[in-house]
């Protein structure tokens, strides 16, 4: 319906060599692990500290790890989660789940008790592989849980001597080494899936059928739901990363692993795509300021995938100079808009340009991106892959396409684009249309086909009869020298529908008042998106991308309004 009406003038910037059509290689998605182990067998893997895996090795320890998880009872479409930091672990366990024909359920390991006992009920998960540290978390769940086997790693299992020794002896010291009653039915080590086992399964896998992740939204909005992501949907979002960043795959990289890869961003960029070109993986647990600075000093990688906190954060180091971080070549950014200043700071420390991106859960994630070496648009999220179709549609129905500059709903089309929702078939419907993925996001492509994400359709801001883009009045704010975040959100107004509250953290040092906020803002924005409330906070909730989460600041002021009307009733 919409594809014979829409207009494509974004094939026209893509750089030379990125061809608009792909001839796509529908195989099981570890096809592209066990493809990078036969061309490049001895290069490295993935570095851990004083550990690392070369790929032959990669590919073996893992083909074991499927074995053992099918001679153990996994049999093909049941679900395993992985409730891991970034460890080389968690590496290994989500390619040999897969070659076991298993489809992963990636967990954040921050998860509280309610978020586990939906995302484990929801999905029905058989196994678990999880962190001894969120033992004392799980343990107490388990009759609540429908797991049949649970396999426990602890950090120093991918640390090589001394350091094993002085981590765990550390943790001992400190009293911070759960007890861990292991027995054979139900509690295994981890370590207990790398035994010899020659008998990996020989899956009669259909990539464009069979799933390979059921990948949880983050619920900000309401319940959380299982995107289900098959291997072809997740295989040939690597094949369109790989067609866009095509200057990537001819040279050895190093890619350092911030992303969470329990979250569907870090997960293709951090684990899949980097996989499939033979880089070397650098996992990072945790976020540290500090920690990335050494980290990038040390192991030198060349690909630095991030979000625009995370950037921020690093420029906030006032010694940042100091660190050599000249080996980074390519950054790429999601999850939130990046301010300008931040990408021209970035560039002067590291010679390379930030590219901003688009995706989302439902599109195994990425659907758009600036050019790597063509035309960008700071603020842009860029041109849509290839064989992506991306238009802005009328907010009341849907179907009416919108010329270049107009405001609607983003919609996508493409390879990448999810089956479903996991067991919800109403959802489904009112999200995939006519094989259209209605994002929920407010956009407007510009004249040349760049996309510009204006807000989400579920943060639009009705007051007095006005609609308001909160991102609008965010970017002004930013504008402030002494602000160092900020958020808008609207929350309810018994005389104007809503009205604008602003959430701001100042920068370090800096002290300010809400009449300083408000004059600036009245000189750059119409009255009527001028905040009329403005709170000052040490920091604000965010994901663990990065995403600012607005809804929840929404829910707060809700929740205390209700409490005033409770006080005064």
């Amino acid at each position: 319906m919409l594809a014979d009406e829409i207009q494509r003038p974004w094939l026209k910037n893509y750089d030379p060599v990125v061809s608009p059509t792909l001839n796509y290689k529908s195989i099981p998605l570890y096809d592209f692990l066990d493809n990078t182990a036969q061309k490049y067998p001895r290069r490295t893997a993935i570095v851990f500290n004083n550990w690392k895996i070369n790929y032959q090795n990669l590919k073996k320890l893992t083909d074991y790890i499927a074995g053992n998880l099918k001679q153990l009872g996994i049999k093909p479409g049941d679900r395993v989660a992985i409730m891991l930091p970034n460890l080389p672990q968690t590496i290994l366990t989500y390619w040999g789940v897969l070659k076991a024909g298993g489809i992963v359920v990636m967990t954040n390991p921050l998860y509280m008790e309610k978020e586990i006992i939906h995302h484990f009920n929801d999905s029905k998960a058989k196994f678990l592989i999880t962190l001894d540290l969120l033992w004392p978390k799980i343990s107490s769940l388990l009759p609540k849980l429908p797991l049949q086997k649970i396999f426990i790693t602890k950090i120093s299992d991918c640390l090589k001597f001394p350091l094993n020794l002085l981590y765990n002896l550390k943790r001992l010291k400190e009293g911070n080494a759960p007890s861990i009653p292991f027995e054979q039915q139900k509690i295994l080590p981890w370590k207990s899936l790398l035994k010899k086992n020659q008998n990996r399964p020989k899956l009669p896998i259909n990539p464009k059928h069979d799933l390979a992740a059921l990948q949880y939204t983050g619920g900000t909005t309401g319940i959380s739901k299982g995107v289900m992501l098959t291997h072809y949907n997740l295989g040939a979002n690597v094949q369109q990363c790989i067609a866009m960043l095509y200057e990537l795959k001819e040279k050895k990289q190093v890619l350092l692993g911030i992303l969470p890869y329990f979250h569907i961003y870090g997960l293709t960029v951090c684990v899949n795509f980097p996989t499939a070109i033979g880089a070397t993986l650098v996992p990072m647990p945790r976020f540290s300021p500090r920690d990335v600075l050494k980290t990038i000093e040390k192991t030198k990688p060349t690909i630095f995938p991030s979000a625009p906190s995370i950037f921020m954060a690093l420029l906030q180091q006032k010694d940042i100079s100091k660190f050599d971080l000249s080996s980074i070549k390519y950054c790429i950014s999601g999850s939130a808009p990046i301010p300008v200043e931040i990408i021209e700071r970035f560039k002067e420390l590291t010679g390379a340009e930030i590219i901003e991106g688009y995706g989302l859960t439902e599109a195994s994630p990425i659907t758009h991106l600036n050019p790597l070496r063509g035309k960008k648009k700071y603020g842009s999220i860029g041109v849509p892959f290839p064989d992506t179709d991306a238009c802005v549609v009328d907010m009341e129905v849907g179907t009416i396409p919108l010329p270049p500059g107009k405001l609607g709903e983003l919609v996508i089309k493409g390879p990448q684009v999810m089956k479903g929702y996991w067991n919800r078939p109403d959802e489904t419907a009112s999200t995939l249309r006519n094989n259209w993925l209605y994002t929920g996001d407010i956009a407007y492509m510009d004249e040349e086909g760049y996309f510009f994400i204006v807000d989400r359709k579920k943060d639009l801001i009705i007051s007095g009869g006005y609609n308001i883009y909160p991102r609008e009045i965010d970017e002004v704010l930013y504008e402030h020298p002494k602000v160092k975040e900020a958020v808008t959100v609207g929350i309810p107004s018994e005389t104007r529908g809503e009205i604008v509250k602003a959430f701001i953290v100042p920068k370090d040092g800096e002290t300010l008042t809400k009449a300083e906020i408000i004059a600036f803002c009245k000189q750059k924005l119409a009255n009527y998106k001028v905040p009329k409330q403005v709170e000052f906070r040490k920091e604000l909730p965010k994901t663990m991308v990065g995403k600012v989460l607005r809804r929840a600041l929404r829910e707060e002021e809700i929740k205390k309004q209700q409490q005033k009307k409770t006080k005064r009733s």
